[in-house]
């Protein structure tokens, strides 16, 4: 039986063509093929200045190298000018005499519920609030400050050293908003020893502002307050002889509770962020 015509002509693609032809090494054309060194493994505990540097948020890791080629980074006390230079994350890293941290910084709002405790070391059958953020980062984030086991509202969360400083000291004036529920109707003249100011420890507490909450029993109030100082609220109360059987903080520096359930949390804007940094 004869060849098909259709066939005359057509080609084969790849290589399975009758076309293909291997190259010749005849001539000399083979290539040359040296021993192969192993490749050296970069040592994982190592990081370049400049990323470190920007991993601590100064800046960008191009400013970087100019501010090591102008001697403004020090590493364990001694000025580094090397581009390239690779330090260990165990090595004290110094950006004009202040401490670099080359781990990301992240800050984390939580809607803390009733019943979690706030302390940094779990304590033994209590549950603890980092539990509840713990797929938020795979860094240690830790609240900015403490509230009761009962006491439920925002909390803060961050591994960011220098703003935790910032936010906790007592000059900073944080300004924090309390729902309170007391076991009695607050006295009007007790509203008003507390609006003029509660000595406690021997110094007056001052308040913005406290009023009743609207379209509420007079057991409900709302305190607006700037002091750092831990379960101040509670011990305004407890001075006038109300026990507090609950209290909400509802908002915290310039963050509110809004679409953000109870139990649950949520990362900071790129602008919040911005605005608590600008607190001194």
């Amino acid at each position: 039986m004869g060849r098909s015509d259709s066939n005359k002509g057509s080609k084969a693609s790849g290589r399975q063509g009758g076309t293909f032809r291997k190259k010749s090494y005849a001539r000399g054309n083979a290539p040359i093929r040296g021993k192969s060194e192993p490749q050296k493994q970069a040592d994982p505990n190592l990081i370049r200045l400049n990323k470190y540097v920007a991993n601590s948020g100064v800046c960008s890791r191009r400013d970087a190298d100019i501010y090591i080629a102008a001697g403004n980074i020090t590493v364990n006390g001694k000025p580094i000018t090397e581009m390239g230079y690779k330090v260990k994350k165990t090595d004290v890293i110094k950006f004009d005499g202040r401490l670099l941290n080359p781990e990301k910084k992240e800050y984390v709002l939580l809607n803390k519920p009733k019943d979690f405790s706030t302390t940094i070391r779990d304590e033994s059958g209590k549950r603890n609030v980092n539990g509840l953020i713990s797929s938020a980062s795979k860094s240690t984030l830790l609240p900015i400050d403490k509230m009761g086991k009962e006491a439920t509202g925002l909390l803060l969360f961050t591994n960011d050293s220098e703003m935790t400083r910032r936010l906790k000291s007592p000059k900073n004036g944080l300004r924090k908003i309390y729902h309170v529920v007391l076991n009695r109707e607050l006295r009007s003249a007790d509203l008003k020893k507390i609006q003029e100011g509660i000595i406690l420890d021997e110094k007056p507490v001052r308040v913005q502002d406290i009023s009743f909450i609207d379209n509420a029993p007079k057991h409900e109030v709302g305190i607006e307050i700037y002091s750092s100082k831990h379960r101040i609220v509670e011990r305004l109360f407890e001075h006038l002889e109300y026990e507090v059987v609950k209290i909400d903080r509802v908002a915290y520096a310039g963050l509110t509770k809004k679409d953000l359930p109870r139990g649950h949390w949520r990362y900071l804007t790129d602008q919040e962020v911005i605005n608590l940094g600008m607190i001194k």
